[in-house]
């Protein structure tokens, strides 16, 4: 009696829910207070209660198996979906084995609460799922920005909004003292205000608004805070129609090592809306913008100076070439009067120098030109462009050139322009090292590949040494070549000669 006393206050006073049911019937043959508690019943009303009542129908399939394992000696487990008797889910674990009630063949099952923990658990599942989203989209966004040299403000705000929702936003650049809107996204009213100039007064604003590099929360931007202050003296005049319609407002400086470059702005409608999450997720955008705008930057110096370099190379070419022809052309014309008057044989030796310096000057000139256009080049059929170099090299040098081209094909325009460059620094190596009296260059097509040949008999070198002096545009023609997939083959012998073949493609039939 002691021991069947001791196991009734067990069953009474446990914390978690104990019921014994009727394996025949599903019936809850009686329950303690716990178990009635945690399902919103009295114990009498509970007890007597079918699984059905209280066990979620999706959730009643899997009890096919109680009996079965329970009659067997085992143990049933699962997680429940109960029915409170307020129509409200908890959801239950379930421990069960079989017992001896009432001269029969019983369940006794503890029960046990487990849906603040499920919750949580939900809560963390889904918080993951968020954070590997956020990832996955901030690797997308870092490869957006890296794939492109020239800046494209709007595409950052656009990637920005992808983590970060905004009702309005605005990327900043620092010019001297003044920042000044590049981007803008909001309404369309907005958009076409572009661009605001917010004059920043002094060296304490900009250390205000660089803030360690760290963002600068808001929640109210119409609060008396010091920060909510600043932004109003901030946003003036024009620039106070970013302030219109919202409520809170995050500024994220952008800077490469401690250099300002500006910032991002966003603003919502809600107030409090930007999280110290939301902080982190702009500033690591902010960091990536930073990077692309100063790589847009240094794209945008490099382009100037790729093009001072080229208009400094077409200068020199005209000097070089042009107008030493134009110049020796007019000494000719000077003293040509006086020449035929002497000796009109010598005078018209000279009158065919004085045809082939200007038409040398005419090829120069189209040469020049063709490049001054970036489609000539791509555009022009290979033969007229070494018909051009070949022009312009024997009226600078007087040294005839021979050239063939046989059969016809399509390549791509980078090809073109590698070969035109070759030739190009291959005539001019002739001219400058060779000392040559003839140039011979053959082109031949096939229906999928080229061969090109530029040979001279000028006075050759020792192709055992790597790089001759004075030929420093052998590595250059080479590298050209491998660049468009192209096969680069140089032969030569000293006082016989040189010869430079270029194979494109297939080589069958070359």
């Amino acid at each position: 009696m002691e021991t069947d006393l001791l196991y009734w206050t067990i069953f009474e006073t446990a914390s978690d829910g104990l019921i014994i049911t009727d394996l025949e019937t599903g019936k809850v043959l009686i329950a303690n207070p716990a178990a009635a508690e945690m399902h919103g019943y009295s114990r009498e009303a509970f007890c007597g209660l079918q699984f059905d009542r209280f066990i979620h129908s999706k959730n009643l399939s899997f009890f096919a198996d109680y009996v079965q394992v329970i009659q067997q000696g085992g143990l049933f487990e699962m997680v429940a979906k109960h029915i409170r008797s307020d129509d409200s889910l908890i959801s239950v674990d379930w421990r069960a084995v079989a017992v001896k009630y009432q001269n029969r063949t019983c369940a006794l099952a503890l029960l046990r609460n487990v849906s603040k923990q499920i919750q949580k658990e939900n809560r963390l599942k889904q918080r993951m799922v968020v954070r590997a989203q956020e990832q996955s989209s901030l690797l997308e966004i870092s490869q957006v920005l890296a794939s492109t040299l020239e800046l494209q403000p709007d595409l950052i705000l656009d990637q920005l909004r992808v983590l970060v929702k905004y009702t309005h936003a605005g990327l900043f650049a620092l010019q001297d003292s003044t920042l000044v809107t590049v981007a803008v996204r909001g309404t369309d009213q907005l958009e076409k205000s572009l661009p605001f100039y917010i004059r920043l007064n002094g060296k304490q604003t900009l250390e205000t608004l660089f803030n360690g590099h760290r963002p600068i929360r808001i929640a109210d931007i119409w609060s008396d805070e010091p920060s909510a202050i600043f932004l109003r003296t901030l946003l003036e005049n024009d620039s106070a129609a970013l302030l219109k319609g919202v409520q809170s407002w995050m500024w994220v400086p952008l800077a490469v090592k401690n250099r300002i470059i500006g910032g991002i702005g966003v603003a919502h409608a809600k107030r409090n809306y930007f999280t110290p999450h939301y902080a982190d997720l702009a500033m690591t955008i902010a960091n990536q913008a930073a990077m692309a705008m100063v790589n847009a930057e240094l794209y945008e110096h490099a382009q100037a100076l790729a093009a001072l370099q080229e208009r400094q190379r077409l200068a020199q070419n005209l000097h070089d070439a042009v107008n030493q022809s134009l110049f020796s052309a007019g000494l000719i014309a000077e003293v040509l009067p006086r020449l035929w008057e002497r000796n009109p044989e010598e005078a018209r030796d000279s009158l065919k120098d004085l045809r082939r310096l200007i038409r040398g000057a005419q090829a120069e000139m189209r040469v020049l030109l063709s490049e001054l256009r970036p489609t000539t080049l791509a555009d022009t059929e290979m033969g007229e462009l070494l018909l051009l170099l070949s022009n312009a090299f024997s009226g600078r040098t007087n040294i005839p050139v021979d050239l063939t081209v046989s059969g016809e094909g399509n390549h791509p325009a980078d090809t073109q322009e590698a070969l035109y460059r070759i030739c190009q620094e291959a005539l001019n190596n002739i001219a400058k090292h060779t000392k040559a009296t003839r140039v011979e260059i053959e082109m031949r097509h096939s229906p999928f590949g080229l061969k090109l040949s530029i040979r001279d008999n000028g006075c050759g070198f020792d192709t055992s040494d790597l790089l001759p002096p004075g030929h420093y545009g052998l590595n250059m023609m080479r590298e050209r070549a491998e660049a468009v997939q192209a096969l680069f083959r140089i032969t030569s012998q000293p006082n016989i000669g040189t010869e430079i073949v270029i194979l494109w493609g297939e080589q069958e039939g070359l």
